[in-house]
């Protein structure tokens, strides 16, 4: 594309009064328009009070010699329609192939992110409201890394907090669940639900639940060792979930690591004359009442969630000196991200930070989640019946049974995540079985069927010519549909840096749609192993290979398997 705007600049140099800055080139909408298109004469007509379409010509008219375009046509109220010779649009396609990051820029060069999400809370299993944090954060991070940026993964785990005085009563005093292990995060959870089942008609135990979170601040046996424990439960519980998801993180600090910095934190506040008393507490306002007052420290001397954030992003900022922070969190958190946001750039910490929200997740059946109430669907359940569904798809596929269970565990994973990640974050999305395992609609499965056809052909083609080798073979699309994939292919870059800025997956879900649709309809329209021309079957399987290749990268950045075949 910046081969083909040299030369449109070389045009415009030509006419007086034009100016390079207003050229616009996008990929023409149809193969009707061309490979390509600008609005470049219409952008000039009125300032330069000239009909857009004579302007239009005049741009094409003074195009320099060149051996890139085809053809420069002029159509509807101005736009000049470009269209590349079809050995030119080869050897940008097969380019993509030899270099490392297939096209994508590495805009991120030199430059550190610090990415926040997941975050459950200890004591409590992971459920589905939790998926969509940890699978969008997780798309995010490999957005950034393939886009170049140095990536620091921070899963800021809920592990401090009143549950835990909750939990602490009704560890020690109440009768203990025979039906799960105590080692178990159920086993927890269970207790964590009994007591606010139990202290909606004794209220007494809240009194006792803040005497054993004293405690247990004040870092006093039993509590502290309990709470340790906990801890460590939760972890293995969550690191399990993790790795099915083939989610890691590069550092997991809870709530707790910064307590010892929450007072100095709001010394510093104080200093800066950033919060002042209001009613005993300390509390921040903000100008002309932009957010609602936000307190940082009760007037017993607590601390919120607010004081944390804060603690927490001057500890990023002096630790990793980041030029970006992403927080991933639900839409319902907007408010108090905008308050901590406006506080710490006051507070002179200087960094970008970014609130990514999301939707609520919903099921088509409905479900209220809850886990005060135990109406849950825990994470792991979820992704049991993900997998036991693809499996059951495979139930007459003659592979051998530990293939199978792999290719259901690949595709129930990433059914699971593309029905997120496909859509707009901001979008609340209704979780349907059907729709994410359906092979032929915009689903996971069929993606990952475009990728295994594509090796099933190269092996078949690899057995039936075995001295035939296609490594350095021309592209050369001589079809419409051939030259459509080829266009779709080089704009995989651009999709991938558009998503990264933008922080929405769903644009790369998009792409790889679009990419396995054209693939499609040039399977059907362009046989490889049927061609009897050597030159044409290996220019077909060449831009194959190259499909696959962006295809593998783009699902491994939306962090779903490919496999060899399906």
């Amino acid at each position: 594309m910046q081969t083909i705007k040299n030369l449109l600049m070389e045009a415009l140099a030509k006419i007086d009064g034009t100016d390079s800055q207003l050229l616009e080139l996008t990929a023409a909408t149809q193969l009707a328009f061309g490979d390509y298109q600008t609005n470049v004469a219409m952008q000039h007509a009125k300032k330069l009070k000239k009909n857009p379409r004579e302007l239009a010509q005049q741009i094409v008219s003074a195009l320099p010699e060149n051996n890139i375009l085809q053809s420069a046509e002029v159509a509807g109220a101005g736009f000049i329609n470009l269209r590349l010779y079809p050995e030119v649009l080869g050897r940008a396609t097969a380019a993509l192939e030899e270099d490392d990051h297939l096209g994508i820029p590495q805009i991120g060069s030199l430059q550190k992110v610090v990415i926040d999400y997941s975050s459950p809370n200890v004591a409590k299993t992971m459920h589905i409201a939790h998926l969509r944090s940890t699978i969008i954060g997780d798309a995010i991070k490999r957005l950034h890394l393939a886009s170049g940026y140095e990536v620091i993964a921070d899963n800021h785990i809920g592990d401090w907090g009143t549950q835990f005085g909750k939990l602490l009563v009704a560890y020690k005093t109440f009768a203990k669940p025979e039906d799960v292990s105590e080692d178990s995060i159920e086993f927890l959870e269970k207790l964590y639900q009994s007591f606010n089942l139990k202290a909606e008609t004794e209220p007494e135990l809240e009194e006792q639940a803040r005497a054993e979170l004293l405690s247990l601040q004040k870092k006093e046996e039993p509590n502290y060792s309990l709470w340790k424990k906990f801890i460590q439960i939760s972890l293995q519980e969550f690191e399990e979930v993790y790795q099915r998801l083939g989610v890691c993180f590069d550092t997991i600090h809870g709530e707790s690591f910064y307590n010892d910095q929450l007072q100095s934190l709001v010394d510093e506040l104080k200093e800066r004359d950033l919060v002042r008393e209001s009613e005993g507490a300390q509390v921040a306002f903000f100008e002309s009442d932009q957010y609602p007052p936000c307190v940082i420290q009760k007037r017993d001397g607590a601390f919120l969630y607010a004081t944390t954030d804060l603690a927490t992003v001057r500890y990023r900022i002096n630790t990793y000196k980041p030029q970006r922070i992403i927080y991933v969190t639900d839409s319902r958190q907007k408010l108090h991200f905008e308050q901590f946001f406006s506080i710490a750039h006051r507070a002179g910490w200087h960094c970008d930070m970014q609130h990514v929200m999301f939707g609520l997740m919903k099921f088509a059946e409905g479900v209220v989640m809850s886990t005060r109430k135990g109406a849950v669907i825990p994470l792991r359940d979820l992704l049991d019946e993900a997998e036991n569904r693809a499996l059951q798809v495979l139930e007459f596929v003659e592979y051998p049974e530990d293939e199978k269970r792999e290719i259901a565990r690949a595709v129930g994973i990433a059914a699971v995540k593309y029905q997120d990640l496909s859509q707009n974050p901001i979008s609340d999305i209704v979780f349907q079985w059907d729709k994410a395992l359906n092979l032929q609609g915009n689903s996971a499965p069929y993606l990952q069927y475009a990728y295994a056809r594509v090796r099933g052909i190269a092996a078949k083609h690899e057995e039936k010519f075995p001295q035939d080798t296609v490594k350095d073979a021309a592209i050369v699309p001589k079809l419409e549909i051939e030259r459509d994939l080829c266009l779709h292919l080089l704009q995989f870059g651009a999709v991938v840096s558009r998503a990264t800025e933008s922080c929405k997956p769903n644009h790369l879900a998009d792409w790889l749609f679009g990419a396995a649709s054209r693939f499609a309809a040039f399977y059907n329209q362009a046989p490889i192993l049927r061609e009897e021309n050597q030159e044409i079957r290996h220019s077909r399987l060449r831009l194959a290979l190259v499909f696959s290749r962006c295809m593998s990268k783009g699902l491994n950045i939306l962090g779903m398997d490919t496999l060899e075949r399906m």
